[in-house]
């Protein structure tokens, strides 16, 4: 699955190279595929999403970047971002460890899935963020996204 080009990582190597070692070899060995470690699903989660209201609201999300981020750089005392909206600059920054670990499923609501629950729990953040962005209601932006679930 190609990654969108909108969509940077903003504070993160892209290669571990720990004490000059050179890279790690894959622990599956050289027949297997890599595993798909849970900062590269986040990533691919906000650029489908990002490509799929883009597809959606053309004109108003045509020069909107989307970045994702670990933390927010300088965090607020009283509650934790999710996300950040630069109007000027039209750029949406997701913090992924805030997304993730502090977003809370009701009991009810779990899903028998947890990888659909997870990508519901992202798609659903970045659908708020873009709101944010464009002033208008979340389920307003795409309202059959899990329709067919």
């Amino acid at each position: 699955m190609p990654r969108s080009r909108r969509v940077r990582v903003t504070d993160r190597s892209r290669r571990r190279d720990r004490h000059g070692r050179g890279l790690r070899s894959s622990a599956a060995g050289p027949h297997l595929p890599f595993l798909r470690t849970r900062v590269e699903l986040f990533d691919d989660l906000v650029a489908e999403t990002a490509d799929h209201l883009r597809e959606l609201w053309p004109d108003e999300l045509a020069d909107v970047a989307f970045e994702v981020a670990g933390l927010p750089a300088a965090p607020d005392a009283s509650s934790v971002e999710r996300w950040r909206v630069d109007r000027t600059a039209r750029t949406v920054v997701l913090y992924r460890l805030p997304i993730e670990r502090l977003s809370h499923v009701p009991e009810a609501r779990r899903a028998a899935d947890p990888e659909w629950q997870h990508r519901v729990l992202v798609e659903g953040w970045v659908l708020q963020a873009v709101g944010d962005l464009l002033g208008k209601d979340p389920w307003d932006l795409s309202p059959d996204r899990w329709r067919d679930r």
